[in-house]
């Protein structure tokens, strides 16, 4: 069992990073805190700094303007860590794909784990991809 496989059995410290979404992504992950879905259950908490953090989940789509600072998040965060790219703009660009100031797709940028796509994701789709991923870990 490898260090990444052994660091994520407990509970997991969430990151919230948006690189300029349109914020509906940003609800939804907030919808996930409210009692109806209470990620806390399965342990996850968001927590306000990536240093702390275990999981690293990203919403919007990667422009010019933030490619540097999405970067530095995760040069940031401590290691191992998980990336998900949350929603549609993270996985491809959306609609804002063909944009003079799209950068790229997430994981062209920093290296990901998964992918939960969606234009928002509902938390039930987030909560079932996250659960998903650390049952296969």
């Amino acid at each position: 069992m490898g260090l990444k496989e052994k660091c994520f059995k407990k509970s997991l410290w969430v990151f919230h990073l948006s690189a300029g979404s349109c914020n509906n992504c940003d609800i939804e992950i907030l919808d996930c805190l409210t009692p109806k879905f209470d990620i806390e259950r399965f342990g996850m908490k968001l927590v306000g700094s990536v240093r702390h953090a275990d999981v690293l989940l990203v919403t919007g789509v990667v422009t010019r303007k933030t490619l540097s600072r999405v970067k530095e998040v995760y040069e940031q965060a401590p290691k191992p860590i998980v990336v998900i790219g949350i929603g549609a703009c993270a996985c491809t660009g959306g609609l804002f794909r063909d944009s003079y100031n799209f950068a790229g797709p997430l994981d062209k940028v920093i290296p990901v784990d998964a992918y939960i796509p969606g234009c928002p994701p509902k938390p039930e789709s987030m909560l079932a991809g996250v659960m998903k991923f650390l049952n296969k870990k």
